[in-house]
């Protein structure tokens, strides 16, 4: 009876013991599996994690490359505004400038007319006098008369001749009718050498000429001295060579010059800084 309670525990034992190496196998493959899972997630998560910090790192570096194109695009708008204000303004300028320029070639022309007219008025006034003896021409914007030496004066003589009054005379009617003109008397001689105990050479009788011829209108035929300016040039501004007889004919001459006053171009410079501004 003994030996048969013995041997049913001994298979009693021997089948539990037989059982528990069975779960013991398997759970000592699970952990295996497990182990392995582990360490495959674990490189899968470092994997992650490094993927994670350089999408981290590109988008630190796109965030900084953004802000510098931001503040690259907000130079470009403020300097594109400020562009549109200096091309505006410069718009301004011209259409401006282009007042004033519209505005002088309108005075330019209406001097021209004037100055044609004038022209015409003292041709026609000086009819009778031979062509020789005086040149009536605009140029330059202003109203040359050329009168020769032969015509107002003796040779080698300062003093007018009494045939230059009536010249003078219908010259001076003119000039006190265009008040708006100013009087530029201008004597020329040739180059052939003076001296004098009056006169020390050609700059001196040239001059001497201008200013009696400046008198004269003034004096006799009351053009005002105000608007008179006299000077000469002598030999050194000729109209035709010295070389001939008939060269130095034309180069001896007094030449009266009208032309506008200076306060009406200071005018027209005025109103153009003031549009300006």
């Amino acid at each position: 009876m003994k030996k048969i309670i013995l041997m049913g525990l001994a298979v009693s034992l021997l089948l539990t013991s037989c059982v528990s190496k069975k779960k013991y196998e398997m759970l000592k493959k699970g952990k295996a599996e497990t182990e392995q899972y582990l360490r495959e997630y674990k490189d899968k998560f470092y994997k992650c994690t490094t993927e994670k910090e350089s999408l981290q790192a590109r988008i630190d570096a796109l965030k900084d490359n953004n802000k510098t194109l931001q503040d690259a695009l907000d130079r470009c708008v403020n300097l594109n505004q400020q562009g549109n204000v200096n091309i505006s303004k410069l718009l301004d300028e011209i259409n401006k400038s282009n007042k004033y320029i519209r505005m002088l070639i309108i005075e330019n022309k209406k001097k021209d007319s004037l100055n044609k007219v004038l022209s015409s008025r003292i041709t026609r006034s000086l009819k009778g006098v031979d062509t020789k003896d005086l040149d009536v021409k605009v140029k330059k914007g202003v109203v040359f008369i050329s009168l020769s030496d032969k015509m107002m004066f003796k040779s080698g003589k300062t003093t007018i001749s009494k045939k230059a009054d009536s010249v003078l005379y219908k010259l001076a009617k003119i000039i006190n009718d265009y008040k708006d003109y100013e009087v530029l008397i201008e004597g020329h001689t040739d180059n052939v050498p003076i001296h004098t105990a009056c006169i020390k050479d050609n700059w001196d009788l040239s001059a001497l000429r201008a200013t009696a011829i400046a008198r004269k209108l003034q004096n006799d035929f009351g053009v005002d001295p105000a608007r008179m300016t006299a000077g000469g040039h002598g030999q050194w501004v000729p109209k035709a060579s010295n070389d001939t007889p008939e060269g130095r004919s034309k180069n001896r001459r007094t030449e009266v010059i009208l032309l506008p006053k200076l306060d009406q171009f200071n005018k027209l410079m005025e109103q153009g800084q003031q549009q300006g501004n």
